[in-house]
C-alpha cells in the first residue's frame, strides 16, 4: 500500500478536507477512496461528514498493482518462496477435491497464476469451512511432506478462540475423549472404544450474561475437534450447526471459531515465525450482551 498521510490544521468535515488536500484528483475519485482507504487517527471511516478537529491525522492508502492482484477471498499474512501463511475467512472451503469448488487452494493457484510465480498451493492443514484464521499452505509438495512428517516437531503453538454458550465451570481445564466417525457427525466417548484420541485444553478469557469467550490449544488436531468437545463441555460453540442448539438465537450469522495463534519453525529457513490476528469483531460484541 503507497500511504499519504495530512496533519488537520483546523475543525472542517473530512470530504471538504480531502478535496482541499487533493485538488488534482477529480472529486469521484475522491468519493472512491473514502468508501475504503481512508483512516482518521489510525482507525477506518467513511463517513463523509466526519467532524476533524486540528492535529488529527488523516490517512490515504492506495492499492499498488501488487496490492490489486491479492486475493479478496482471504487475507496474505506472510509469504516467501517456499510458503503462505494466510487469513482464511469464513465460508471458504480449505480443499476440495471438486475442480468447481472454490477453496484458499483455488484461490491462491489463482494469485500465483497472476503474479507469474511458478509454483502451486499445497495444503498442509485444513480448517473448517465456518472456521475463519490462520493457515499454512506450501508452495510445494516438498514443503508441505516436511510438516506432514514432522508437525508436531515444526509447529510450537496453534491456538483457537470461540465463544461457547453459557458460563464454563471450571473455567480452565482439558477434555480428553475418543473420536469415530458417525454417519453425519463426529462422535466422542470418554472412554477408549478404538477410536482416535482427541485432547484439547481451554480456558476462558471473558465471560457476559450469555457467553464465555474460550481460548483453545490442541494436543491433537482430529475433525471438529474443539467442536465436539465444547458440546462435551455442554456449553457449545456459538451458532453451529451441526453440534450446536437447533434454536441458537445468537444475533450472529457464523460459526464463532477462529484460529488465531500459529508459531512454526520455518521447514527451510530453520526461522522460528509466530502471527496472531485479533478476535473478530462479531465475538466481542457478543461478549457484550
Amino acid at each position: 500500500m503507497k500511504k499519504q498521510e495530512y496533519t488537520v490544521q483546523e475543525p472542517q468535515e473530512l470530504l471538504p478536507f480531502l478535496f482541499s488536500q487533493m485538488p488534482e484528483t477529480s472529486k469521484s475519485r475522491v468519493k472512491e477512496l473514502l468508501a475504503h482507504n481512508v483512516f482518521v487517527n489510525g482507525r477506518r471511516t467513511s463517513q463523509f461528514n466526519f467532524p476533524l478537529q486540528r492535529g488529527m491525522k488523516v490517512s490515504i492508502e492506495k492499492a499498488t498493482a501488487q496490492d490489486r492482484l491479492r486475493p479478496r477471498d482471504l487475507d496474505i499474512v506472510f509469504e516467501d518462496q517456499h510458503l503462505l501463511v494466510v487469513n482464511k475467512h469464513e465460508g471458504l472451503l480449505s480443499y476440495s477435491k471438486n475442480p468447481n469448488d472454490k477453496t484458499v487452494i483455488s484461490v491462491l493457484n489463482q494469485y500465483l497464476g497472476a503474479t507469474r510465480q511458478k509454483c502451486h498451493a499445497h495444503v498442509v492443514h485444513r480448517l473448517d469451512r465456518d472456521t475463519s484464521g490462520l493457515m499454512l499452505v506450501g508452495k510445494s509438495k516438498e514443503v508441505s511432506r516436511k510438516f506432514e512428517e514432522d508437525w508436531k516437531g515444526i509447529v510450537t503453538d496453534r491456538r483457537y478462540v470461540a465463544v461457547a454458550w453459557g458460563h464454563i465451570d471450571p473455567p480452565k481445564g482439558e477434555v480428553r475423549s475418543w473420536f469415530t466417525d458417525g454417519e453425519f457427525c463426529v462422535l466422542s466417548s470418554p472412554t477408549d472404544n478404538g477410536g482416535k484420541l482427541a485432547v484439547t485444553h481451554y480456558e476462558v478469557r471473558q465471560t457476559s450474561r450469555r457467553y464465555s469467550l474460550v481460548e483453545l490449544k490442541l494436543d491433537t488436531g482430529r475433525r471438529n475437534q474443539i467442536r465436539v468437545h465444547l458440546r462435551d463441555l455442554q456449553h457449545p460453540v456459538v451458532h453451529d450447526p451441526m453440534y450446536g442448539y437447533k434454536d441458537d438465537l445468537s444475533p450472529v450469522n457464523r460459526l464463532c471459531l477462529h484460529a488465531f495463534r500459529l508459531c512454526f519453525t520455518h521447514p527451510v529457513t530453520g526461522r522460528r515465525l509466530r502471527f496472531e490476528t485479533p478476535v473478530p469483531s462479531a465475538f466481542l460484541k457478543l461478549m457484550e450482551i
